[in-house]
C-alpha cells in the first residue's frame, strides 16, 4: 500500500515530493553543528571564496524548482500509461530496470550537456558561472544555477530520464527524491563516516568538490550517479583526501601529489 494513495495523485507526488525531500534534506545539513572534523573545505574558505550570499542561492533555488515542478506536472499528465487512465504498475524486477536506466540516461544527458557548458565559453561565462560562485559547495546551493542551465541540465535531463525508461509516475516519484537526495549529497561539502553514497558511489561529494575547485573544472563533468563518461572520455580526476591538521579532510587531485 502506497502512503500517498488515495490522498495524492502519483503525478502530483512525482511532482513536489522531490521539492520537498530537497528542502528536508538540505536543511538537515544546514542545520547541522559546524562538523569542522568531517568539512572538505573550512568555514572561513567558504564565506571567502564564494561570492553569492545565501539568500540568492535560495531564490535561484526556487525558481528552478517552479520550472521544473511546471514541466513535470505536464509531463506526468500527458504520458498516461493507459488510455483508461488506469496506470498499471510494472513488478519489482521491472521498476528497478527502470530505475537503472533512468540513471544512466540522467548521468548520459548531464554528462554531455555539463561538459559542453565548459567548453562553450560563452555558456560558460553567461549561464555555467552562476554554479561555480559557489567554490565551496554546500548543500542548500546543490541546485543554485542559471534558469537555461536548470531548464537544459536537469529539468530536460529528467524528462528524457522519464521518457526513455518507461517508468510510471509512482515510480518516478522514488527516482527523482532519490536522485535529488543524492545530488543534495554531492554538494554538501562533507565527509561523514558511514555515508552510504560514499560507500557505494565513487561519485560522491569529493569526486564533485575536484570539479567545484578552480584546478579541477575541466575534470569530473559525471554526475549524479556514476563515473563512467569521465572514465570513458578521459576527463576522470582521481583524487586522495589529507586530513587537515587544523580538521577536517581536503580532496585533493592525484596530479599534484
Amino acid at each position: 500500500m502506497v502512503l500517498w494513495e488515495g490522498y495524492v495523485s502519483d503525478e502530483a507526488m512525482g511532482t513536489f515530493a522531490p521539492i520537498v525531500v530537497y528542502w528536508v534534506y538540505a536543511g538537515f545539513y544546514q542545520l547541522l553543528p559546524p562538523l569542522d572534523n568531517y568539512r572538505l573545505h573550512t568555514r572561513k574558505e567558504e564565506e571567502e571564496r564564494n561570492s553569492v550570499p545565501l539568500t540568492m542561492v535560495v531564490k535561484g533555488v526556487l525558481l528552478q524548482q517552479l520550472v521544473q515542478a511546471t514541466i513535470a506536472q505536464g509531463l506526468f499528465l500527458t504520458s498516461k500509461a493507459n488510455p483508461s487512465g488506469v496506470t498499471v504498475q510494472p513488478s519489482i524486477p521491472i521498476q528497478l530496470l527502470q530505475f537503472l536506466v533512468a540513471m544512466l540516461v540522467m548521468d548520459t544527458w548531464q554528462y554531455f550537456v555539463h561538459r559542453y557548458m565548459h567548453q562553450n565559453k560563452f555558456l560558460y561565462r553567461h549561464v555555467h558561472s552562476q554554479h561555480h560562485r559557489l567554490v565551496v559547495p554546500y548543500a542548500i546551493g546543490a541546485l543554485y544555477n542559471h534558469p537555461l542551465e536548470g531548464l537544459l541540465l536537469d529539468t530536460f535531463g529528467g524528462a528524457i530520464s522519464f521518457l526513455v525508461s518507461g517508468m510510471t509516475a509512482r515510480t518516478a516519484v522514488y527516482f527523482f527524491c532519490f536522485a535529488v537526495i543524492k545530488t543534495v549529497d554531492d554538494h554538501c561539502g562533507l565527509w561523514l563516516p558511514g555515508n552510504i553514497f560514499h560507500i557505494f558511489f565513487k561519485n560522491n561529494t569529493a569526486y564533485h568538490d575536484i570539479h567545484h575547485q578552480l584546478q579541477g573544472t575541466k575534470y569530473n563533468y559525471s554526475q549524479p550517479f556514476f563515473s563512467i563518461w569521465d572514465k570513458l572520455l578521459g576527463t576522470h580526476m582521481p583524487y586522495y583526501l589529507v586530513k587537515r591538521p587544523e580538521g577536517g579532510f581536503e580532496a585533493q587531485l592525484v596530479k599534484d601529489k
